[in-house]
Protein backbone atom coordinates (compact mmCIF):
# COMPACT_ATOMS: atom_id res chain seq x y z
CA UNK A 1 0.00 0.00 0.00
CA UNK A 2 1.56 3.75 -0.90
CA UNK A 3 0.94 6.64 0.50
CA UNK A 4 0.86 10.47 -0.70
CA UNK A 5 1.94 12.10 2.55
CA UNK A 6 4.78 14.33 1.73
CA UNK A 7 8.31 15.53 4.26
CA UNK A 8 9.99 18.75 3.75
CA UNK A 9 13.28 19.65 3.34
CA UNK A 10 14.50 23.21 4.59
CA UNK A 11 16.80 25.31 3.18
CA UNK A 12 19.84 25.82 5.78
CA UNK A 13 20.05 29.15 5.03
CA UNK A 14 16.84 30.82 4.62
CA UNK A 15 14.93 28.29 6.24
CA UNK A 16 12.17 28.50 3.30
CA UNK A 17 10.62 24.88 1.87
CA UNK A 18 13.42 23.85 -0.15
CA UNK A 19 11.80 20.36 -1.91
CA UNK A 20 9.11 18.25 -0.98
CA UNK A 21 9.27 14.48 -0.90
CA UNK A 22 7.05 11.08 -0.67
CA UNK A 23 7.32 9.97 2.85
CA UNK A 24 6.72 6.54 1.80
CA UNK A 25 6.66 3.62 4.57
CA UNK A 26 8.62 0.33 4.79
CA UNK A 27 5.26 -1.41 3.23
CA UNK A 28 6.40 1.04 0.23
CA UNK A 29 9.46 0.21 0.08
CA UNK A 30 9.03 -3.49 0.60
CA UNK A 31 7.61 -3.05 -3.32
CA UNK A 32 9.79 -1.71 -4.72
CA UNK A 33 12.15 -4.25 -3.97
CA UNK A 34 9.53 -6.68 -5.55
CA UNK A 35 9.41 -3.93 -8.69
CA UNK A 36 12.85 -4.47 -8.51
CA UNK A 37 13.27 -7.48 -8.50
CA UNK A 38 10.53 -8.24 -11.34
CA UNK A 39 12.05 -6.11 -13.74
CA UNK A 40 15.74 -8.02 -13.00
CA UNK A 41 15.72 -10.36 -15.17
CA UNK A 42 15.07 -8.79 -18.50
CA UNK A 43 18.02 -6.03 -17.19
CA UNK A 44 20.66 -8.99 -17.08
CA UNK A 45 19.46 -10.30 -19.92
CA UNK A 46 20.81 -7.75 -22.31
CA UNK A 47 23.77 -8.20 -23.97
CA UNK A 48 26.69 -6.08 -22.10
CA UNK A 49 26.77 -3.66 -25.07
CA UNK A 50 23.21 -2.86 -24.84
CA UNK A 51 23.67 -2.11 -21.16
CA UNK A 52 26.28 0.06 -22.40
CA UNK A 53 24.76 1.92 -24.63
CA UNK A 54 21.85 2.63 -21.85
CA UNK A 55 24.52 3.89 -19.22
CA UNK A 56 26.57 6.41 -21.65
CA UNK A 57 22.75 7.88 -22.60
CA UNK A 58 22.16 8.12 -18.56
CA UNK A 59 25.75 10.14 -18.47
CA UNK A 60 24.22 12.60 -21.13
CA UNK A 61 21.03 12.60 -19.10
CA UNK A 62 23.17 13.70 -16.03
CA UNK A 63 25.27 16.34 -17.64
CA UNK A 64 22.00 17.72 -19.75
CA UNK A 65 20.24 18.41 -16.32
CA UNK A 66 23.13 20.25 -14.76
CA UNK A 67 21.05 23.34 -13.79
CA UNK A 68 18.22 21.79 -12.25
CA UNK A 69 21.22 19.89 -9.92
CA UNK A 70 23.15 23.11 -9.34
CA UNK A 71 19.43 24.75 -8.05
CA UNK A 72 19.20 21.60 -5.74
CA UNK A 73 22.12 21.22 -4.34
CA UNK A 74 22.01 24.96 -3.34
CA UNK A 75 18.55 24.63 -2.00
CA UNK A 76 18.94 21.40 -0.18
CA UNK A 77 22.07 21.36 1.38
CA UNK A 78 23.77 25.05 0.84
CA UNK A 79 26.58 24.17 -1.21
CA UNK A 80 27.97 26.13 -3.91
CA UNK A 81 28.05 25.99 -7.77
CA UNK A 82 31.60 24.61 -8.00
CA UNK A 83 30.72 21.92 -5.60
CA UNK A 84 27.66 20.94 -7.48
CA UNK A 85 29.38 21.33 -10.74
CA UNK A 86 32.23 18.97 -9.59
CA UNK A 87 28.92 16.54 -8.67
CA UNK A 88 27.90 16.48 -12.16
CA UNK A 89 30.88 16.10 -13.95
CA UNK A 90 32.54 13.11 -11.91
CA UNK A 91 29.04 11.57 -11.75
CA UNK A 92 28.41 11.39 -15.72
CA UNK A 93 31.99 10.25 -15.42
CA UNK A 94 30.83 7.44 -13.17
CA UNK A 95 28.42 6.32 -15.59
CA UNK A 96 30.57 6.41 -18.23
CA UNK A 97 33.08 4.32 -16.69
CA UNK A 98 30.31 1.94 -15.52
CA UNK A 99 29.40 1.52 -19.66
CA UNK A 100 32.96 0.76 -20.18
CA UNK A 101 32.73 -1.92 -17.53
CA UNK A 102 29.57 -3.83 -19.24
CA UNK A 103 32.30 -6.19 -20.68
CA UNK A 104 34.69 -6.57 -18.21
CA UNK A 105 32.50 -8.72 -15.99
CA UNK A 106 34.49 -11.80 -16.89
CA UNK A 107 35.71 -15.02 -15.58
CA UNK A 108 38.14 -17.57 -16.38
CA UNK A 109 39.05 -20.81 -17.06
CA UNK A 110 41.01 -22.82 -14.08
CA UNK A 111 43.16 -25.30 -14.55
CA UNK A 112 41.09 -29.18 -13.25
CA UNK A 113 43.00 -31.81 -12.01
CA UNK A 114 39.79 -34.42 -13.35
CA UNK A 115 40.46 -35.56 -17.03
CA UNK A 116 37.73 -33.75 -19.28
CA UNK A 117 36.30 -31.43 -16.77
CA UNK A 118 36.14 -27.99 -18.01
CA UNK A 119 36.35 -25.33 -14.95
CA UNK A 120 35.17 -22.19 -15.28
CA UNK A 121 34.87 -19.19 -12.76
CA UNK A 122 32.04 -17.02 -13.51
CA UNK A 123 30.90 -13.52 -12.46
CA UNK A 124 26.82 -13.34 -12.29
CA UNK A 125 24.57 -10.85 -11.13
CA UNK A 126 24.21 -10.59 -7.27
CA UNK A 127 20.29 -9.69 -7.44
CA UNK A 128 18.88 -6.37 -6.10
CA UNK A 129 20.95 -4.10 -5.17
CA UNK A 130 20.40 -1.84 -2.45
CA UNK A 131 22.18 1.59 -2.54
CA UNK A 132 22.03 4.08 0.23
CA UNK A 133 23.66 7.29 -0.29
CA UNK A 134 24.48 10.66 1.76
CA UNK A 135 23.66 14.05 0.91
CA UNK A 136 27.15 15.55 1.09
CA UNK A 137 28.11 14.57 -2.42
CA UNK A 138 24.77 13.91 -3.38
CA UNK A 139 25.30 13.24 -7.24
CA UNK A 140 28.36 11.58 -6.89
CA UNK A 141 27.76 9.42 -4.27
CA UNK A 142 24.02 8.72 -5.43
CA UNK A 143 25.38 7.64 -8.63
CA UNK A 144 27.88 5.36 -7.22
CA UNK A 145 25.49 3.19 -5.41
CA UNK A 146 24.18 2.47 -8.94
CA UNK A 147 26.33 2.67 -11.65
CA UNK A 148 28.71 -0.01 -11.31
CA UNK A 149 25.39 -2.63 -10.06
CA UNK A 150 23.65 -1.68 -12.83
CA UNK A 151 26.76 -2.78 -15.24
CA UNK A 152 26.78 -5.66 -13.18
CA UNK A 153 23.08 -6.39 -14.62
CA UNK A 154 21.53 -6.18 -11.32
CA UNK A 155 18.37 -4.14 -10.12
CA UNK A 156 18.60 -1.23 -7.66
CA UNK A 157 16.83 0.10 -4.75
CA UNK A 158 18.27 3.78 -4.09
CA UNK A 159 17.06 5.28 -0.71
CA UNK A 160 17.47 8.92 -1.21
CA UNK A 161 18.96 10.75 1.68
CA UNK A 162 16.11 12.27 3.98
CA UNK A 163 18.20 15.63 3.35
CA UNK A 164 18.45 16.25 -0.39
CA UNK A 165 15.50 14.29 -1.66
CA UNK A 166 15.23 16.34 -4.77
CA UNK A 167 18.97 16.16 -5.56
CA UNK A 168 18.99 12.26 -5.61
CA UNK A 169 15.26 12.19 -7.21
CA UNK A 170 16.80 13.86 -10.26
CA UNK A 171 19.32 11.43 -10.73
CA UNK A 172 16.63 8.52 -11.11
CA UNK A 173 14.72 11.22 -13.87
CA UNK A 174 18.09 11.37 -15.58
CA UNK A 175 18.09 7.64 -15.91
CA UNK A 176 14.49 7.41 -16.46
CA UNK A 177 14.56 9.87 -19.88
CA UNK A 178 17.99 8.30 -20.94
CA UNK A 179 15.64 5.06 -21.52
CA UNK A 180 16.42 2.37 -18.79
CA UNK A 181 13.73 -0.35 -18.35
CA UNK A 182 11.23 0.95 -15.90
CA UNK A 183 11.41 -0.59 -12.41
CA UNK A 184 15.16 -1.16 -12.88
CA UNK A 185 15.94 1.52 -10.78
CA UNK A 186 13.53 2.22 -8.01
CA UNK A 187 13.80 5.51 -5.74
CA UNK A 188 12.66 5.51 -2.21
CA UNK A 189 12.33 8.40 -0.43
CA UNK A 190 11.34 8.65 3.37
CA UNK A 191 10.72 11.05 6.17
CA UNK A 192 13.77 11.59 8.57
CA UNK A 193 11.57 9.81 11.54
CA UNK A 194 10.79 6.73 9.42
CA UNK A 195 14.68 6.17 8.12
CA UNK A 196 15.60 3.05 10.43
CA UNK A 197 12.20 1.53 9.78
CA UNK A 198 12.00 1.82 6.21
CA UNK A 199 16.14 1.06 5.94
CA UNK A 200 15.46 -2.20 8.11
CA UNK A 201 12.40 -3.29 5.92
CA UNK A 202 14.93 -3.17 2.55
CA UNK A 203 17.35 -4.35 4.10
CA UNK A 204 15.70 -7.20 5.32
CA UNK A 205 14.37 -8.21 2.19
CA UNK A 206 15.18 -11.73 0.82
CA UNK A 207 15.40 -10.22 -2.98
CA UNK A 208 17.86 -7.92 -1.38
CA UNK A 209 21.75 -9.21 -2.20
CA UNK A 210 23.89 -6.74 -1.75
CA UNK A 211 23.88 -2.98 0.40
CA UNK A 212 25.95 -0.59 -0.39
CA UNK A 213 25.90 2.61 2.34
CA UNK A 214 27.75 5.66 2.36
CA UNK A 215 27.90 7.40 5.69
CA UNK A 216 28.64 7.91 9.08
CA UNK A 217 30.25 5.49 11.06
CA UNK A 218 27.64 5.30 13.94
CA UNK A 219 25.50 4.11 10.95
CA UNK A 220 26.81 2.50 9.08
CA UNK A 221 27.79 -0.55 12.08
CA UNK A 222 24.10 -0.40 12.48
CA UNK A 223 23.48 -1.38 8.92
CA UNK A 224 26.36 -3.88 9.20
CA UNK A 225 24.47 -5.86 12.04
CA UNK A 226 21.40 -6.07 10.38
CA UNK A 227 22.71 -6.99 6.51
CA UNK A 228 24.83 -9.65 8.97
CA UNK A 229 21.70 -11.10 10.22
CA UNK A 230 20.41 -11.52 6.46
CA UNK A 231 24.05 -13.05 5.81
CA UNK A 232 24.29 -9.92 3.01
CA UNK A 233 27.45 -8.41 2.20
CA UNK A 234 27.90 -4.75 2.53
CA UNK A 235 30.59 -2.36 0.75
CA UNK A 236 30.61 1.12 4.12
CA UNK A 237 32.30 3.88 2.68
CA UNK A 238 32.40 5.70 6.20
CA UNK A 239 33.89 8.51 8.33
CA UNK A 240 37.40 9.65 7.97
CA UNK A 241 40.10 11.91 9.57
CA UNK A 242 42.60 12.14 6.82
CA UNK A 243 45.70 13.14 7.93
CA UNK A 244 48.27 15.59 5.17
CA UNK A 245 51.69 14.98 6.28
CA UNK A 246 54.17 17.71 5.88
CA UNK A 247 57.70 16.47 5.90
CA UNK A 248 60.96 18.67 6.50
CA UNK A 249 61.71 18.92 2.73
CA UNK A 250 58.41 19.34 1.35
CA UNK A 251 57.38 22.07 -1.16
CA UNK A 252 55.38 24.26 1.29
CA UNK A 253 53.61 26.30 -1.34
CA UNK A 254 52.48 23.17 -3.07
CA UNK A 255 51.48 21.50 0.88
CA UNK A 256 49.22 24.50 1.24
CA UNK A 257 47.20 24.83 -1.88
CA UNK A 258 46.64 21.22 -0.98
CA UNK A 259 45.44 21.29 2.89
CA UNK A 260 43.36 24.18 1.85
CA UNK A 261 41.61 22.87 -0.66
CA UNK A 262 41.63 18.98 0.85
CA UNK A 263 40.30 20.82 4.60
CA UNK A 264 37.77 23.42 3.42
CA UNK A 265 36.83 22.55 -0.35
CA UNK A 266 32.46 21.77 0.22
CA UNK A 267 33.05 22.81 3.55
CA UNK A 268 35.04 20.30 4.35
CA UNK A 269 31.99 18.20 4.24
CA UNK A 270 33.82 15.23 2.45
CA UNK A 271 34.62 11.67 3.45
CA UNK A 272 38.34 12.23 2.39
CA UNK A 273 38.43 16.03 3.69
CA UNK A 274 41.86 16.87 5.22
CA UNK A 275 40.72 16.76 9.40
CA UNK A 276 44.43 17.15 10.62
CA UNK A 277 47.35 18.41 8.94
CA UNK A 278 50.60 16.94 10.57
CA UNK A 279 54.07 19.38 10.05
CA UNK A 280 57.23 17.84 11.53
CA UNK A 281 58.45 20.75 13.51
CA UNK A 282 61.51 22.07 11.16
CA UNK A 283 59.06 23.71 8.75
CA UNK A 284 55.64 23.87 11.36
CA UNK A 285 56.30 27.61 11.92
CA UNK A 286 57.04 28.04 8.03
CA UNK A 287 53.72 26.37 6.67
CA UNK A 288 51.38 27.83 9.56
CA UNK A 289 52.45 30.78 8.32
CA UNK A 290 51.67 30.08 4.51
CA UNK A 291 48.41 28.01 5.29
CA UNK A 292 47.13 31.03 7.69
CA UNK A 293 47.21 33.25 5.04
CA UNK A 294 45.59 31.60 2.66
CA UNK A 295 42.94 29.79 5.02
CA UNK A 296 42.13 34.07 5.97
CA UNK A 297 40.71 34.28 2.17
CA UNK A 298 37.88 31.35 2.55
CA UNK A 299 35.09 32.85 4.06
CA UNK A 300 31.19 32.02 4.12
CA UNK A 301 28.51 33.04 2.28
CA UNK A 302 25.18 32.13 0.93
CA UNK A 303 25.99 29.94 -2.45
CA UNK A 304 22.79 31.61 -4.32
CA UNK A 305 24.80 34.91 -4.26
CA UNK A 306 28.02 33.43 -5.91
CA UNK A 307 30.31 35.85 -3.89
CA UNK A 308 31.89 33.30 -1.24
CA UNK A 309 34.72 30.94 -1.73
CA UNK A 310 32.49 28.72 1.21
CA UNK A 311 28.98 27.86 1.51
CA UNK A 312 26.88 26.37 4.45
CA UNK A 313 27.58 23.98 6.65
CA UNK A 314 24.59 21.34 6.40
CA UNK A 315 22.45 22.58 9.46
CA UNK A 316 22.51 24.18 12.41
CA UNK A 317 23.85 20.89 14.41
CA UNK A 318 26.72 20.82 12.63
CA UNK A 319 27.52 24.61 13.08
CA UNK A 320 26.97 23.74 16.93
CA UNK A 321 29.39 20.60 16.74
CA UNK A 322 32.20 22.54 15.34
CA UNK A 323 32.12 25.29 18.12
CA UNK A 324 32.49 22.49 20.56
CA UNK A 325 35.39 21.24 18.62
CA UNK A 326 37.03 24.72 18.81
CA UNK A 327 36.21 25.74 22.48
CA UNK A 328 37.43 22.81 23.67
CA UNK A 329 41.02 22.79 21.63
CA UNK A 330 41.68 26.67 23.14
CA UNK A 331 40.59 25.60 26.61
CA UNK A 332 43.19 23.27 26.22
CA UNK A 333 45.93 25.07 24.87
CA UNK A 334 45.48 25.45 21.20
CA UNK A 335 44.81 28.63 19.11
CA UNK A 336 42.25 29.40 16.19
CA UNK A 337 43.74 31.55 12.96
CA UNK A 338 39.93 31.85 11.09
CA UNK A 339 38.88 34.04 8.21
CA UNK A 340 35.73 35.62 10.32
CA UNK A 341 33.20 34.62 12.96
CA UNK A 342 30.68 31.92 12.12
CA UNK A 343 27.05 32.92 11.73
CA UNK A 344 24.43 30.23 11.81
CA UNK A 345 25.42 27.86 9.32
CA UNK A 346 27.85 29.90 7.64
CA UNK A 347 31.20 29.14 9.04
CA UNK A 348 33.95 30.29 7.32
CA UNK A 349 37.78 28.52 7.51
CA UNK A 350 38.85 27.79 10.81
CA UNK A 351 42.65 26.53 11.35
CA UNK A 352 43.40 25.21 14.66
CA UNK A 353 47.09 25.33 15.85
CA UNK A 354 48.93 22.93 18.03
CA UNK A 355 46.28 20.54 18.21
CA UNK A 356 47.09 17.71 20.90
CA UNK A 357 46.24 14.38 21.49
CA UNK A 358 43.84 15.21 24.70
CA UNK A 359 41.64 17.99 22.71
CA UNK A 360 38.27 16.28 21.22
CA UNK A 361 39.31 17.55 17.77
CA UNK A 362 42.69 15.22 17.68
CA UNK A 363 40.05 12.33 17.35
CA UNK A 364 36.81 13.31 16.70
CA UNK A 365 35.55 13.98 12.80
CA UNK A 366 34.61 17.77 12.28
CA UNK A 367 32.98 17.19 8.68
CA UNK A 368 33.35 20.81 8.80
CA UNK A 369 35.40 23.75 7.52
CA UNK A 370 37.87 23.28 10.96
CA UNK A 371 41.10 21.71 10.82
CA UNK A 372 43.57 20.33 13.10
CA UNK A 373 47.52 21.36 12.69
CA UNK A 374 49.34 18.92 14.83
CA UNK A 375 52.97 19.11 15.61
CA UNK A 376 55.15 16.18 14.81
CA UNK A 377 59.11 15.35 16.03
CA UNK A 378 60.15 14.08 12.87
CA UNK A 379 58.91 12.21 10.28
CA UNK A 380 58.73 8.54 12.05
CA UNK A 381 56.32 11.15 14.62
CA UNK A 382 54.57 11.97 12.05
CA UNK A 383 53.32 8.46 11.08
CA UNK A 384 52.96 7.30 14.51
CA UNK A 385 50.47 10.89 14.66
CA UNK A 386 48.63 9.85 11.45
CA UNK A 387 48.09 5.79 12.38
CA UNK A 388 46.67 7.26 15.81
CA UNK A 389 42.87 6.93 14.58
CA UNK A 390 40.28 4.65 14.48
CA UNK A 391 39.82 5.90 10.70
CA UNK A 392 41.35 4.94 7.83
CA UNK A 393 40.45 6.25 4.34
CA UNK A 394 42.57 8.70 2.89
CA UNK A 395 46.02 10.19 3.43
CA UNK A 396 48.55 12.78 1.53
CA UNK A 397 52.46 12.85 2.43
CA UNK A 398 54.60 15.63 1.13
CA UNK A 399 57.88 15.33 0.76
CA UNK A 400 60.17 16.46 -1.92
CA UNK A 401 61.71 13.28 -2.48
CA UNK A 402 59.00 10.90 -4.59
CA UNK A 403 60.65 7.87 -3.00
CA UNK A 404 60.86 8.68 0.00
CA UNK A 405 57.22 10.18 -0.08
CA UNK A 406 56.33 6.33 -1.44
CA UNK A 407 58.06 4.77 1.55
CA UNK A 408 56.08 6.58 4.20
CA UNK A 409 53.23 6.08 2.21
CA UNK A 410 52.87 2.83 2.63
CA UNK A 411 53.27 2.60 6.70
CA UNK A 412 50.10 5.13 6.38
CA UNK A 413 47.06 2.64 7.44
CA UNK A 414 44.46 3.95 4.93
CA UNK A 415 42.67 2.91 2.03
CA UNK A 416 43.83 5.35 -0.10
CA UNK A 417 47.08 8.13 0.34
CA UNK A 418 48.38 10.64 -2.18
CA UNK A 419 51.92 11.28 -2.58
CA UNK A 420 52.22 15.20 -2.91
CA UNK A 421 48.11 15.67 -3.75
CA UNK A 422 45.35 16.10 -1.92
CA UNK A 423 43.24 14.14 0.06
CA UNK A 424 40.63 14.90 -1.60
CA UNK A 425 40.75 12.87 -4.78
CA UNK A 426 38.18 10.47 -6.38
CA UNK A 427 38.38 9.03 -10.29
CA UNK A 428 35.38 6.44 -11.59
CA UNK A 429 38.09 4.06 -12.32
CA UNK A 430 40.08 4.26 -8.74
CA UNK A 431 39.43 1.52 -5.81
CA UNK A 432 37.79 3.74 -3.31
CA UNK A 433 37.23 2.61 0.15
CA UNK A 434 38.54 2.68 3.38
CA UNK A 435 39.92 0.85 6.65
CA UNK A 436 38.56 0.50 10.26
CA UNK A 437 36.07 2.86 11.07
CA UNK A 438 35.94 3.92 7.45
CA UNK A 439 34.43 0.86 6.66
CA UNK A 440 35.47 -1.88 4.09
CA UNK A 441 34.58 -2.99 0.73
CA UNK A 442 35.64 -1.00 -2.57
CA UNK A 443 33.77 1.12 -5.23
CA UNK A 444 34.92 1.56 -8.31
CA UNK A 445 36.10 0.30 -11.62
CA UNK A 446 37.19 -3.70 -11.75
CA UNK A 447 37.21 -3.80 -7.61
CA UNK A 448 33.91 -2.50 -7.69
CA UNK A 449 32.91 -5.63 -9.69
CA UNK A 450 33.99 -7.65 -7.71
CA UNK A 451 31.77 -6.15 -4.49
CA UNK A 452 28.14 -6.50 -7.05
CA UNK A 453 28.62 -9.87 -8.62
CA UNK A 454 28.79 -13.59 -7.54
CA UNK A 455 31.49 -15.62 -8.27
CA UNK A 456 30.51 -19.32 -9.65
CA UNK A 457 32.26 -22.48 -10.01
CA UNK A 458 30.60 -24.08 -13.27
CA UNK A 459 32.10 -27.44 -14.68
CA UNK A 460 31.33 -29.68 -18.06
CA UNK A 461 32.25 -32.80 -18.36
CA UNK A 462 33.61 -33.65 -21.52
CA UNK A 463 34.71 -37.56 -21.00
CA UNK A 464 32.48 -40.31 -19.12
CA UNK A 465 32.80 -40.48 -15.55
CA UNK A 466 35.20 -42.38 -13.27
CA UNK A 467 33.49 -43.24 -9.56
CA UNK A 468 35.23 -45.01 -6.92
CA UNK A 469 31.32 -46.24 -5.88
Amino acid sequence: MTTDTLFRRMNPISGEIASEARAQTPDDARAAVDAAASAMPAWAALGPNARRAALLKAADAVAAKGDAFVAAMMAEIGATEAWARFNIMLGASMLREAAALTTQVAGEVIPSDKPGCLAMAMREPAGVVLGIAPWNAPVILGIRAIATPLACGNAVVFKASELCPRTHGLIVEALGEAGLPEGVVQLVTNAPEDAAEVVGALIDHPAVRRVNFTGSTAVGRIIAVRAAQNLKPCVLELGGKAPLLVLEDANLDEAVKAAAFGAFFNQGQICMSTERIIVVDAVADAFLEKFAAKARTLVAGDPREGAAPLGAVVDVKTAEKLSGLIEDAVAKGAHVIAAGEASGVLVPAHIVADVTAGMRLYAEESFGPVVAVIRARDEADAIRIANDSDYGLSASVFSGDAARGLKVARQIRSGICHVNGATVHDEAQMPFGGVGASGYGRFGGKAGIAEFTELRWITVETEPGHFPI
